[in-house]
Formats: C-alpha cells, structure tokens, sequence
C-alpha cells in the first residue's frame, strides 16, 4: 500500500492510515517525501511498482517544487500511479487548500477509476480506509478490475520470515506437489511443539505467493480459543466484511466464489472442535486449499497429514569435521543461530564434536536447537553439552519476538499437555519412564494399575495425534517414542509422585523380559529381526539395568548380559557389555560362580581383540571352568571358542592349546546348537590356517558355512565367509564372491566390525586385479573403522597388509594413497556400495542397505 501525503501537514494522519493498513495484515510503504526537496522519480518509481494501492491522504498543503520542477512529489507520485492500480484518495475537510491542491484534487475528481471521500478526524480516516480496503479486497476476489482491464495480483497475506528455512526444501518440494493437486483440499503439517511447523508454513506459503497462480492468506490462531470464531478469523483475514445475515461461511463464499486461494491456519490445535466447519467451507470455497499447521491432526476424512520431523543429524559413519557436519541442516541452524548471537562464533574441527553432540542429544528439534544456540555468548559448546542433562533448563530463549507458548521448551510443551484431559495427561507421566523407544505391551504393564475408564491403547493414540508420542516400526514391529525434551518433561512430573518407584520396577521386569526371550532369537532365521528390536530398545534396556543394579538384583543382570552375548558382538557393543559386569564386580556383593564366569569372559573378549593384545588365556580358562562347575554346557563351549582363539593370540601361538579347547567345544555343541557348532569349525579352522594345513581349513570353513545357511544365521555365515576368502587366497585361488557376500550381510546386520573385515578381503582382491585406486579407498575405509572400533586381526593371522605393501612399493603408491585418503573421508556405507558396484548382483534376501 503506497501511502502518499505531505510530511508536516498530516502527521497524526498519516499515524491513522498506517495502523489501519497494519491492522488488515497489510504492508504500508510511507514514502511521505512531498514535502521534502523533490526525491529521485526513479526511486518512489520503483516502490509504486511494487505497490498493489494508491492511498492518497491530501489536507491543504500542496507541497515543496524544486527548483527546476513544474510539480511537487505529491503530485508526481500520483501521476507516476501505474494504470489499473487501485487508487484510493482521502480529503481532509478545509477551506484554505493551496490553489494547486485544489487544481490536483480537480482532475482526480474528473477521474472515475479514482475512489475519493472526504474526513474531518484521524479517527474518521482510520475507519474509512480500513472499510474501502476491505471492500477493495473484495472486489479484487470478484475480478472487479476498475477500468476493466487486468486484475490485480492475486493478494499476499504472508508473515515476513526472519531465519532461512535450513534444511527443509525437500518437505517444501513435497508440500508444493502436493498442494498442487487439483483434488487436494487440506493438508496438515503435524508435529510436536518446535519442530518447525509454522516456519514450513510461511516458507510454502510464499512459495506459492511467488509463483503468483492464486492469492495467499495466513490466518494466526493463536489467540482464537473458541472454535466459533475460526471462520470469522478467515473471512476477517480475507478482508470480508460481515454481511449481517450470521453466517461468515455464506459471506465468504459470496465474496472469494471459485477463486483459486491458499490458506493457511496456523496453531489450529486449541480450535479442533473447528475441524468440521473447514470441511464445510470446501463447498463454500471450491478453489481454496487449507494449509494447517497443528500438535494434533484434524480427524477429517480429507485431511492429508504431513508429519513434520527433526532436522537431519551428521552421519554417525562419517569422519568427524566442521566442512562434514555442515551438510546437517542441525548443524547448519545451531551455527547460524549462534552466530546472531555471537558473530564472532563458528563452528570449528576443535568444538565440531560439542556442537554436534548437543544437536544429537536436542534430537534436531529446531525450537531446542536455537534456544541452545542462543547461550553460545556465555557458554562454549563444550560447557553447553556439560547442562544438557537438564535441557528444559538450559533452553530459555533471549528472543524477545517469541510467543509466549515458544520461550521455554517448557513453556511448549505445557502448552500442549495442557490441550489433554485427565487421562491421556497420566499416561503421559507415566511414559516418562521410558528411557527410548517403547512397545505397546511394554505401555499397557506400566500403566496395568491406573484403573482409567479410557483403554491405553486409545489413550496412546491420542497423544500421538497430538504430537507428543511418535510412531515407527521396528522389523514390522511398531515402537512408540517421544522427544528428549518431552520425556524429561514427564520424567520431571513422574519423579514428583509416589507411584514413581513401583513404575521403574514395572519397567526393569518388562525389560529383562523382553531381553531373556529374544535372546534365543539372536541365532537363525529370526537374527536380523532379533537385533533391530533390541537395537531400538537399547536404551531401555540400559535403564532396565542400571535399576537391577542400583536394587542388587545382580545375578539377574548378569544372566541378562550373558544372554545377549550374540547382541554385543554383532553390534560391536562388547565394551558396553563388560562395563556392565564390571560394575557388578564393582558393588562388592558376592556373587555366584556363574556370574564371575560371564565377567571373567567378556573382559577377556574384549582385550582379545585389541591391537594391544589381549590377556592371555588364563581368563578363559577360569571362564571354562565356572561354566563347568555349574553345568552350563552351552556357555562352557562359547567359553572354549574364545579360549581357543585366546590360545592362537599367543606369541608364539600354542596351536595344541588352541585346537585342542576348539575341538572340545564342537564335541559339546555338535548337533545340539548349529550356530555355536558352525562357529567352533571356524575356529578349529583359523587353527589349521596358522598350521599351514590349508585343505583342512578350506573343508572346515565350507562345512561351517553350509551349517550357517542351513540355519538361517547370517552372522555365523560371515565368519565362515571371511575365513574362507582368506583360505582361497592362500591356495592361490581368488574368490572375490566370498568376500562381497560377507560385505553384504555384514552391511545387513550392521555389523561394522564385519564391514572392515570385508574391506580388508576386498583389498586384496583389489591389488591382484591391478585397481590401486580401489585397493586405496577400500583400504582407507578399513583403517577408519579400526580406528573407531579398537577391532583388529590377531598377529598369527596374515590378511591384506602384505597386498598393501606390494602397492606402497610400486609405481602406483600415489595412486593408491589418493585412493586412501578418498576411502577415510567416505562413509562406511557409501564405500560398500563403491566395493560392491562392479559386482553388483543383489539378491532377495541379502539388500545392501544400513540398518541404521
């Protein structure tokens, strides 16, 4: 709205006309230069140009003429009116206007596409041009064009962005497609309290303004609690006057007919009850399309629900650098906003790992991370991640332009708690418990007690549908989770009462549970599933744990460990596992033979297999023993596998000891438990490669692999794979097949450990074939992941180093090098799909995916 009057003259009006254009969500441009020395034309040109209206607002001064000028700026801004422009002129009541005013106020009365009128008070012109601009508005909806020739641009009611839209042109490409459907009618963005609703909004919503093919209107709720005003809000944002009758709905469609028109509703969580009334304007408003932004969906037939997620988050497979973990869009956004707050800030190779922690732990929750972000000017990242333990009061925002419901994470999340009723409320504390993701049966024995007249079940679904619980599946198992800031809301709340302890109880009996019967999963057909659902359910199960200790429940702990032992090692958790019986060991409580067996054995594993070499077999050996003494056969034979490799670790290795303790532990398992038993040929396997007896090592690992398939165990096959490609390349017989199938079903698994031992096959084929390059990367990615494993081959066992050695002293060294670097800098998933591309013959049951 261009906004033309003398400077002195009219002060208090020119007030007037400015809050009455901001008051219909307009944008006034107050250039006021007519009274000043005449301004250049090209300049108040280029602001009438992107001006929709003319107001003109004239008293009795006709304004300054430069020297050189024949008219004033006031006149030269009306002349300079585009064609078609709505011009609306006001004229203050007077006696004395200068005569060239009044010769000014002449033509535009001689003008009928000018609209003119008289006022006499500020208050008088605030009312009148606010009526004549809705009434404008109207016409333009009705293709009223004033002389007839072009309409207007379509208008544009959108809320002016003050942040960049980080990470979010995928959601915007999609909502765009989406809203360009001729049968899409309403779609609703849905999601917790600042995750970024109405930021996705105003983005798509100017998107949309830009391409100019239908008007766009956003209409805030924020402070619209009864459902009863929704629609007048609408028609009040359109600029619909209401017609008397008592019905807004009637009076829209009246004025907008078929237009085509976006708009947006944003903060419809507290109006829902309103749901139905939007689906009636559907008929009302053929060409309209609702945008919504809310915590919890409508529950319309119609509705399309778009769930809006966190940011992405760094690939945890990546080497860890600022240029890297850049390409996160949390990343991204906690830079961004640090450095509004502190410009001299940047993120760094020396606090990329706080910086990025503290986005993890935030869970990429935009509100979170910018609340963080803005403590940058009194904490450094390092200090920031020390609070994050207590997030909701650590994220307090300085902004003084966020609502109220936005200053805290806290204040948010009241606000949505506070749209529930008793019951989903008390489910919601309760959930607090959970330490991650849950199962519907892990929610229905936490909440076994409540006695609530609503069933759980629908209690769940009413806090997912108003975004405070979210939904996944898991191995087609479904899982239920909430944000970090939520659950410690809950968690806060649940502490307060006095059921909190019984619910922990319920909660470590739930897990151990859970544990003790997939743990016999962990081994056939049911492996891969098995993992995925304990992988999901890690943190419960840590939480379950640290409950069993902290109320000496150790030896049901320690049988929770033991029995998980296929877990850890596949997931390259066995540290985790002996910190676990460690902290058994710790406590000081006597424990039984069985339990200082499993502590024995899994800090003998873990040192097993470090490069620094491990503790000898005196370990296992005392491991072997226990089992013995208390009749556990099948922990008794994993025992003697580890003490036989414990043997072969030895420098020099005792292959007598070694083969010997392998050959017991197939005499235990053989044909009782096929997975252990493909295991322990391997081992006996390893032991004839170190004798030179390759032929016997050949048929052991051959007939552990058949073992393997037979079952249905994917990990027990990659050990038999790995040690078989070895034993190929020591007959002089490459077989690259053996170790890309490893690769895949280690990729499957995710078993990283099993990755690298891939690579390392896969480099030597690499140098045989003459592809130095190849043989770098791949040999880049391998040391990587040693080096965040800790994981390496035992020294009697000879893998790639010599093939690397060949290259290092040939010709091609600067290529292989190149090669390495490129192999560092690569995802550990990104190089499998490079290993497996010249290869590539996926199958059914083995997709090169992560499962991360």
């Amino acid at each position: 709205m261009f906004v033309s009057s003398t400077l002195r003259e009219l002060a208090p009006e020119r007030r007037a006309v400015r809050a009455a254009i901001e008051g219909m969500r307009m944008a006034p441009v107050m250039f006021e230069l007519g009274a000043r020395p005449h301004p250049p034309r090209e300049l108040y040109r280029a602001y009438l140009e992107q001006s929709d209206v003319f107001v003109g607002v004239y008293g009795d001064s006709y304004g300054w003429v430069a020297p050189g000028e024949d008219v004033s700026g006031l006149e030269d801004e009306y002349n300079l009116a585009r064609d078609g422009m709505p011009k609306l002129i006001y004229l203050k009541d007077s006696g004395a206007r200068e005569p060239k005013l009044t010769d000014l106020i002449d033509r535009i009365k001689a003008d009928d596409t000018v609209s003119y009128v008289s006022f006499s008070t500020p208050g008088q012109l605030a009312e009148r041009v606010a009526a004549d601009l809705a009434a404008l508005l109207a016409e333009r909806f009705d293709g009223a064009g004033g002389d007839g020739g072009a309409a207007a641009a379509p208008p544009r009611r959108v809320p002016a962005a003050y942040t960049e839209a980080i990470g979010r042109q995928t959601e915007v490409t999609a909502l765009l497609e989406q809203l360009d459907r001729p049968d899409m009618r309403l779609v609703t963005l849905v999601g917790p309290g600042g995750i970024g609703k109405s930021r996705l909004a105003i983005e798509v919503a100017q998107r949309v303004a830009d391409a100019g093919d239908m008007s766009v209107s956003f209409v805030l709720l924020e402070h619209v609690t009864d459902p009863a005003r929704v629609v007048p809000a609408i028609a009040a944002e359109l600029g619909v006057r209401d017609s008397g009758a008592g019905d807004p709905a009637a009076d829209l469609g009246r004025v907008a007919g078929d237009r085509r028109m976006l708009i947006v509703l944003d903060n419809f969580e507290q109006v829902l009850d309103a749901g139905p009334e939007i689906a009636a304007l559907f008929t009302e408003l053929p060409g309209a399309t609702f945008l919504v932004t809310s915590r919890a969906r409508l529950r319309l037939r119609s509705e399309t629900v778009f769930e809006v997620q966190p940011l992405g988050l760094p690939d945890a497979s990546r080497a860890r650098g600022a240029e890297t973990a850049l390409d996160s869009p949390a990343v991204r956004l906690f830079r961004d906003r640090a450095r509004a707050a502190n410009p001299l800030f940047d993120v760094t190779d020396e606090n990329i790992d706080a910086v990025v922690r503290i986005c993890e732990a935030l869970e990429g929750v935009p509100l979170a991370i910018e609340l963080a972000a803005a403590r940058i000017r009194v904490l450094s990242p390092a200090m920031m991640l020390e609070r994050l333990d207590g997030q909701l009061a650590l994220l307090v925002a300085s902004a003084r332009d966020l609502p109220d419901r936005q200053r805290t994470i806290e204040a948010t999340i009241e606000w949505s708690v506070g749209l529930l009723g008793t019951e989903p409320c008390e489910l919601l504390v309760r959930l607090g418990v959970f330490a991650g993701d849950f199962s519907v049966e892990a929610v229905e024995a936490i909440a076994a007690d409540a006695g609530w007249q609503t069933d759980t079940l629908t209690l769940l679904t009413e806090l997912i549908d108003n975004s405070l619980v979210r939904s996944r599946d898991v191995a087609s198992f479904p899982l239920f989770g909430m944000l970090a800031t939520v659950r410690e809301f809950a968690l806060a709340e649940l502490d307060s009462r006095p059921e909190a302890d019984r619910i922990r109880r319920v909660h470590a009996a739930c897990y151990t549970r859970l544990a003790l019967e997939t743990a016999p999963l962990l081994q056939g057909p049911t492996q891969l599933a098995a993992l995925e659902r304990l992988g999901a359910e890690r943190e419960n199960l840590r939480a379950a744990g640290r409950y069993l200790l902290e109320t000496g429940e150790i030896e049901t702990l320690s049988r929770v460990v033991w029995d998980l032992f296929l877990y850890w090692w596949i997931r390259g958790l066995m540290p985790e596992a002996r910190g676990w019986m460690d902290a058994i060991l710790a406590t000081g409580v006597e424990v039984s033979d069985r339990t200082r067996a499993i502590a024995l054995g899994f800090s003998a594993w873990v040192s097993l297999w470090q490069k620094r070499g491990g503790l000898g077999p005196a370990p296992f050996e005392e491991s072997v023993r226990l089992f013995r003494v208390v009749g556990d056969a099948g922990s008794e034979a994993l025992a003697l596998c580890s003490l036989a490799l414990a043997y072969l670790g030895e420098i020099p290795p005792d292959l007598d000891g070694a083969e010997e303790s392998g050959r017991a532990s197939l005499a235990i398992v053989e044909g009782a438990a096929p997975t252990i038993e493909s295991m322990a040929k391997v081992t006996i396997g390893r032991v004839m490669v170190v004798r030179g007896d390759l032929a016997t090592a050949a048929q052991l690992f051959d007939e552990a692999l058949r073992q393997a398939d037979a079952e249905g165990d994917m990990f027990a096959a990659t050990l038999a794979l790995t040690n078989r490609g070895w034993a190929a390349l020591a007959l002089g017989e490459p077989r690259p097949e053996l170790f890309e199938r490893n690769l895949r079903l280690a990729v499957t698994l995710d078993n990283v450990d099993g990755v690298a031992y891939a690579f390392e096959g896969l480099i030597a084929i690499a140098v045989l074939q003459g592809d130095p390059e190849r043989a770098g990367v791949l040999t880049g990615a391998a040391e990587a992941v040693r080096q965040l494993t800790g994981v390496g081959e035992q020294a009697s066992i000879v893998t790639y180093e010599p093939f690397v050695d060949s290259v290092l002293a040939s010709q091609a060294a600067p290529v292989f090098e190149a090669g390495r670097a490129r192999g560092r800098a690569m995802t550990v998933w990104e190089v499998a799909e490079f290993a497996l591309a010249p290869f590539d013959r996926p199958k059914d049951d083995e997709p090169v995916h992560s499962a991360r």
